[in-house]
């Protein structure tokens, strides 16, 4: 069933085990997106460019993200750990990578897709106070992620990735 984020966190909010399972969910999200994105960097920016120094940047914040959902995750009671689990997002848009400036829209719209969540839930004063205020805190740098990986990208790129990026919201059962 398709939801809106809106929907899905107030579905996710009021079940223990959905919320402990989506932060563990966000906790490998973070600390696997580091290691996406120094993979773009490597394989297409060059050392000392300004998509270098972003993607560097960028990826250093993901992974001070997943040190945050990992101090949530410990305060609630649960080790952090990285959990396996089937990727339904990631199939399409990784496969439409064929350089930095695809690369660079994808993640600005797995960003944006991405703000879309943590909006709904650093503004909800019925969220758990913990989860409301981590998320407070990543909100304003994962706004500057889709604004530097849309500054890297081309509208010809966004274009070209789009619907890889429909096909893995879809996958996600997540309406715009």
């Amino acid at each position: 069933m398709a939801r809106t984020s809106a929907e899905w966190w107030s579905e996710t909010k009021t079940n223990p085990e959905a919320l402990r399972d989506w932060l563990f969910d966000q906790f490998r999200g973070e600390a696997t997106a580091a290691e996406r994105i120094e993979m773009l960097r490597d394989r297409f920016a060059s050392p000392g460019t300004r998509a270098w120094r972003l993607l560097t940047t960028i990826a250093g914040q993901e992974r001070e993200h997943a040190a945050w959902v990992g101090e949530l995750l410990r305060a609630r009671g649960h080790r952090a750990e990285v959990r396996p689990a089937a990727s339904r997002y990631w199939a399409d848009p990784i496969a439409a990578i064929r350089d930095l400036s695809t690369g660079c829209a994808v993640g600005a719209h797995a960003e944006a897709m991405r703000l879309e969540r943590i909006e709904v839930i650093a503004k909800d004063p019925g969220a758990p106070d913990d989860v409301r205020a981590v998320f407070a805190r990543i909100l304003p740098e994962e706004r500057f992620h889709e604004r530097a990986f849309r500054s890297l990208a081309t509208p010809a790129s966004l274009a070209a990735t789009a619907s890889a990026h429909a096909a893995g919201r879809e996958a996600l059962g997540l309406l715009p």
